[in-house]
């Protein structure tokens, strides 16, 4: 049995609220990862800043911001083995194989989207709960975020738009279905994992609010750029477009939509076996 220990940020919100049974709960996917791993006879602990270190034999470096900083970077490396610890900038800007620039031949539609994962809403609630135990913001002069913008072209873009470093600019490609639009979430922890295709009437999917799902299989390209951006669990969000995977978002905190917990708890028992695949790496 290994001793795992989880590395959050000291204002994230890993652990939830005790709901009236007194159960704690949780808004992120490796929640239900570590019940399964503490079911099967694991050790774990969730390590919440870095003012008590604690030693372990296997870490997760899970802060939920776009780009880690660097003390909790620092911290995990110091383990001999640590889960993403090579995943620590997922801008848009870094993995989005759809951007395009103000001279981009493209003619398609594209959209305008924060350069931040989720909007920024992770910065900013981790600036709020700083602020609220006295402390200076995190993240200094955050940008107001605004709601992700679809344009018909390029040319119908503000140009002040691609002079903005918390903006990018991509490519509008979901995959056309006749009663909707479609994208694909790939889910990974260590060699299990799961993949699936899901309809929305709406063209920004989101898989809380989709009409029909189906598994699909994982693109080789997808494989190679999981091993480049150095990820070790998480979940990508990409499409096929004219034949060819385009990731768009790559999450190494991913959450756990309230009306779909159920579905997610259930696929945990796989996930699990995956980290336990990277423990009988590092061993």
């Amino acid at each position: 049995m290994a001793r795992i220990l989880v590395v959050t940020h000291e204002h994230d919100r890993f652990l939830g609220r005790r709901d009236i049974l007194l159960r704690r709960s949780s808004p992120y996917m490796l929640f239900d990862i570590l019940a399964e791993l503490k079911r099967r006879g694991h050790s774990v602990r969730v390590q919440q800043g870095l003012s008590t270190p604690f030693s372990a034999d296997i870490a997760v470096l899970h802060v939920d911001a776009t780009v880690t900083p660097t003390d909790y970077v620092d911290y995990a490396s110091s383990f001999a083995f640590c889960l993403n610890i090579g995943a620590v900038d997922i801008s848009k800007r870094r993995i989005s194989g759809a951007l395009v620039d103000r001279a981009d031949s493209w003619q398609g539609q594209v959209i305008v989207k924060s350069n931040l994962n989720n909007q920024g809403i992770p910065e900013t609630f981790l600036n709020r709960q700083s602020q609220r135990a006295g402390k200076p913001q995190l993240f200094p002069d955050m940008p107001v975020q605004e709601p992700y913008a679809i344009h018909e072209s390029i040319g119908d873009i503000p140009q002040s738009s691609f002079d903005r470093a918390d903006l990018v600019v991509e490519k509008f490609i979901p995959e056309r279905e006749r009663d909707g639009f479609a994208a694909r979430f790939w889910v990974f922890c260590g060699d299990r994992e799961r993949c699936t295709r899901y309809v929305s009437p709406k063209p920004l999917i989101k898989a809380s609010e989709t009409i029909r799902r189906e598994p699909v299989p994982v693109p080789d390209e997808l494989r190679s750029l999981r091993r480049a951006l150095g990820f070790d669990y998480g979940k990508f969000d990409f499409v096929v477009h004219d034949g060819r995977a385009v990731l768009l978002d790559a999450n190494k905190t991913p959450g756990r939509p309230s009306n779909l917990r159920r579905m997610f708890a259930a696929g945990a028992s796989d996930l699990a076996d995956g980290f336990e695949s990277l423990i009988r790496g590092v061993r």
